[in-house]
């Protein structure tokens, strides 16, 4: 019975075989300050905002939407001011 063997990666041993280190490979490759990976991308906020799902009026989704990108951004704000109008928000 012949035994299934595992694949395995092929050793390299030739160096002229090593892929060239272009600038799109030190863009992609991981950054190190004294042994810490350093992030990436938009760093956390201080204060996170929750998802939820709200049931709007289509009209009022609709005039919103149309103010242009950030209109949820809006909506917190509007929300918020109301709020602190009410007294119910510092």
């Amino acid at each position: 019975m012949i035994a299934n063997k595992r694949a395995t990666a092929k050793d390299w041993v030739d160096p002229d075989d090593a892929p060239e280190l272009d600038d799109a490979f030190f863009e992609r490759a991981d950054e190190f300050r004294d042994q810490v990976l350093v992030k990436r991308g938009r760093p956390k906020a201080a204060a996170t905002k929750e998802p939820v799902k709200l049931r709007l009026d289509p009209d009022v989704v609709e005039a919103l939407r149309a103010t242009g990108d950030g209109w949820q951004t809006r909506i917190n704000d509007m929300l918020r001011a109301s709020l602190v109008l009410a007294g119910r928000l510092g």
